[in-house]
């Protein structure tokens, strides 16, 4: 079976965004200092662009959440398509995870949004089928990362550690009572240590 990957931003205190996420501030606010490390940082160094060709790597599916794909809370009521222009970088299917049906939105350069409204066991099993040789990955946010953990899917987990202290916001962690990882690598720049951790059942 073709591994299931995750790899998440994280700052010194377990957060993944920042409070007051919005239309204006994604990723909450002080969450986009996170990212530097592959977002244009002038400090950035081999080590980070290593990582970065780890987050960029084409899987066959992903699965989201609905926080992930966009600001909309409740039923649809407006025609919104992601945060990532007219071409996302994921160039395969996506299966969002919301409560309110949507029909599919095919993007250019291979991505479509499918939205699942049965929850992360069903959009997961989707994805693995869809997927086939080219596994899927956990995409995000929190709360989507958080339920993948706790069903025990994740083969891969790479977490890039910022140097920040965010206070508040979303964790990936919460509710999650095994880990059932080990180091497998560790790369590190001023902007952020990034450790890969792999299954120990692998």
């Amino acid at each position: 079976m073709p591994d299931t990957t995750c790899h998440m931003s994280i700052s010194l205190d377990g957060f993944v965004a920042g409070p007051e996420q919005s239309r204006q501030t994604p990723l909450g606010r002080r969450g986009i200092e996170l990212h530097g490390w592959h977002i244009g940082d002038e400090r950035a160094t081999d080590a980070d662009r290593s990582a970065a060709g780890w987050l960029m790597r084409p899987r066959g599916a992903y699965v989201m959440g609905r926080n992930m794909f966009g600001p909309i809370r409740g039923e649809w009521n407006e025609d919104w398509r992601g945060w990532w222009g007219p071409e996302p970088p994921y160039h395969a299917p996506v299966f969002v995870l919301t409560h309110h049906a949507h029909e599919p939105i095919e993007m250019e350069g291979g991505t479509t949004f499918f939205f699942v409204t049965d929850g992360f066991d069903a959009a997961f099993a989707r994805a693995q089928d869809t997927a086939g040789d080219g596994g899927v990955d956990i995409a995000g946010g929190a709360s989507t990362v958080r339920q993948a953990l706790i069903a025990g899917v994740v083969d891969e987990l790479t977490l890039d550690i910022a140097p920040v202290l965010l206070g508040s916001g979303e964790r990936i962690f919460d509710g999650v009572e095994s880990f059932g990882m080990e180091p497998v690598e560790v790369l590190h720049s001023p902007l952020a240590t990034h450790i890969r951790y792999r299954s120990r059942k692998l």
